[in-house]
């Protein structure tokens, strides 16, 4: 809807994420757009997850690192 995903951040992609969701629960949201609303919620949550991995990822390696340092 918003943004190019590729440049998005997490903290934006959770923004528009729970923007999202006010809209769906909200009464003047139309079946016509329920579609597209959930299309892009799909497609935040896979950028969330992925930056989520990213972090996990980089995280372990630092661990990793750390645990050889301290041998």
């Amino acid at each position: 809807m918003e943004q190019n995903n590729t440049n998005l951040t997490y903290s934006q992609a959770i923004a528009e994420l729970e923007k999202i969701v006010r809209e769906m629960q909200s009464e003047n949201c139309s079946i016509d757009n329920l579609s597209a609303l959930t299309s892009r919620s799909l497609e935040l949550l896979k950028v969330c997850k992925a930056k989520l991995q990213s972090t996990d990822a980089e995280v372990k390696k630092i661990l990793a690192t750390l645990e050889e340092s301290q041998q």
